[in-house]
């Protein structure tokens, strides 16, 4: 029993190790790299050191740690784990009569330490560090800022069956153009109201309409103009709503997310896509820590003529190609084509009968 204690702590003592170690490596060079492409927007904007610092990087390796963390423990596992079969560790453990599936509990120990970590951090964590981060970036990155500018041919429902229909919708002043918000609330269309333009007040929350023009209609649809030059309105629509993109998205909490796609869903916004995908992301992504964690145990407890060159270059492809089709998935809920709980998940379905095929295998 000493033993299998001693074997566990010293797995886990390497698996952990190695992942952090290579985390805080491939951070420092990722970290040089974003610092040479944003070097100009920094000098431009005159941006203080201590933002940088504390405001951007100290609130991006979270985010960068996080949204890498499976590829960062597959590698880890292929790496500490050729090396442990190179060194007839492996031979060694499973002669002393510790069998295979044993000697992988403690990498699953280590794995689900890890993945819940991921999904804590995912849900509460990451999001007030992206807040930061992405207000730094809309602040002093050229790039983002040219990201949100303007909506266009745009509709939601509101509560009570009322519909809001525009063209376009300019952030510089706050305006929607053309207009239209239609009463259905008695199962028919009982008002129409039409306007030129529609600005919001971010001091009160009310709509300003010009040039307006409003038809209210009787049983028998015969309709009743009212018009006038302006009105100012009350609705549960805000500015932000109509600019919710991935960047607004990563900065919303667990909680907030699902108010965000229960409210885009009432309104029938086509962008609750996005939130859906970040929300299941959430989720899969730490599952993913596991089912790679197995494909690289199975992969590397077994010497091969390669050495671990060919293990590293194995493991290194078929993590890689996760990676691709976890993005390539992505293009699936864009398009409509599958839900986000299946389109996201299809490539963790995928790999976790990889994973099992290896693993069964691996003793053999």
């Amino acid at each position: 029993m000493m033993g299998i204690r001693k074997l566990d702590g010293y797995i886990i003592r390497k698996f952990l190790v190695t992942f952090f170690m290579a985390i805080l490596f491939l951070a420092a060079i990722t970290i040089i790299f974003d610092i040479s492409e944003k070097i100009d927007d920094f000098v431009k904007n005159d941006v203080p050191v201590k933002s940088i610092i504390f405001d951007y990087y100290v609130n991006f390796l979270p985010y960068f740690i996080n949204k890498y963390a499976p590829m960062f423990v597959f590698l880890t596992v292929i790496f500490f784990t050729s090396k442990m079969t190179q060194d007839s560790e492996v031979v060694a453990i499973l002669s002393s009569g510790i069998s295979y599936h044993r000697l992988v509990v403690p990498y699953l120990i280590s794995a689900t330490l890890i993945a819940g970590i991921s999904l804590f951090m995912s849900m509460w964590i990451i999001p007030h560090a992206n807040a930061v981060r992405v207000d730094f970036e809309m602040k002093y990155n050229s790039f983002m800022k040219a990201q949100v500018k303007q909506g266009r041919n745009m509709h939601y429902k509101l509560e009570d069956d009322h519909y809001v229909f525009f063209e376009s919708f300019s952030a510089y002043n706050n305006t929607a153009y053309n207009f239209t918000l239609e009463d259905l609330s008695t199962g028919r269309l009982s008002s129409k109201l039409q306007a030129e333009s529609a600005q919001y007040d971010t001091t009160t929350g009310v709509w300003k309409l010009r040039n307006y023009i409003i038809r209210d209609y009787d049983e028998g649809m015969q309709d009743h103009i009212r018009t006038g030059r302006q009105l100012d309105t009350a609705l549960s629509l805000t500015r932000d709503d109509f600019f919710i993109n991935r960047f607004t998205i990563e900065k919303l909490n667990e909680r907030e997310l699902r108010q965000l796609i229960k409210t885009q869903i009432r309104r029938g916004d086509a962008s609750v896509n996005r939130a859906q995908i970040e929300m299941n992301n959430r989720y899969a992504m730490p599952v993913s820590v596991l089912i790679l964690t197995i494909i690289g145990v199975s992969l590397c407890t077994k010497k091969k003529r390669g050495g671990m060159g060919w293990n590293l270059a194995a493991g290194t492809a078929l993590g890689f190609s996760y990676i691709l089709f976890m993005q390539f998935s992505e293009m699936f809920v864009v398009t409509d084509t599958l839900p986000a709980r299946v389109a996201i998940w299809l490539p963790n379905y995928l790999y976790a009968a990889i994973a099992a095929f290896l693993y069964i295998k691996a003793p053999k």
